[in-house]
């Protein structure tokens, strides 16, 4: 058995109104939100997707199901629980790499933040957590509809394991 793994994760949601924006975390100051069950963190989200993929957990509709209980659920939360599952299975996270697809807004200005607050969630330093923003170059559903991300994780067992 390998001691090291990778993931990919991808996710998607459409804008809608009355919604905050939130990304990795980090409320982003735009007219427009995300629909989604939780608050829509595509961000959190495609990286939630990518350590339970590395670790072969299955997915995040698989752990946190669209129920009473997840309804609105800041998506750090659900990382948070990623993290300690990836742990209980003898996991720990080594580093982040994610991509932010939109052409409605230009996010780079965010990027520290989220960086440090993914990486405090994480618990891995902060040069460890790359994000990168791409503009949709006015094709496809990102261009006007919505945003989506695409984050690649790699894990190692915990020498202990």
């Amino acid at each position: 058995m390998t001691n090291l793994r990778v993931g990919i994760g991808i996710d998607r949601h459409p804008f809608k109104e009355g919604r905050k924006l939130v990304l990795g975390g980090i409320e982003i100051d735009f007219f427009l939100g995300l629909d989604g069950h939780s608050d829509a963190d595509v961000l959190s989200h495609a990286i939630i997707d990518s350590l339970l993929g590395a670790a072969s957990l299955e997915d995040i509709g698989s752990h946190f199901p669209e129920t009473n209980e997840w309804k609105d659920v800041s998506s750090l939360k659900l990382l948070e629980k990623t993290i300690q599952l990836l742990k209980d299975h003898g996991w720990q996270i080594v580093n982040i790499d994610a991509i932010v697809v939109t052409g409605l807004i230009r996010l780079s200005q965010y990027r520290d933040q989220m960086i440090e607050n993914l990486s405090r969630t994480i618990g891995i330093p902060k040069d460890c957590v790359g994000i990168k923003f791409k503009s949709s170059n006015g094709l496809g559903f990102e261009s006007q509809e919505g945003i989506s991300a695409t984050a690649v994780s790699l894990i190692s067992r915990n020498s202990s394991n």
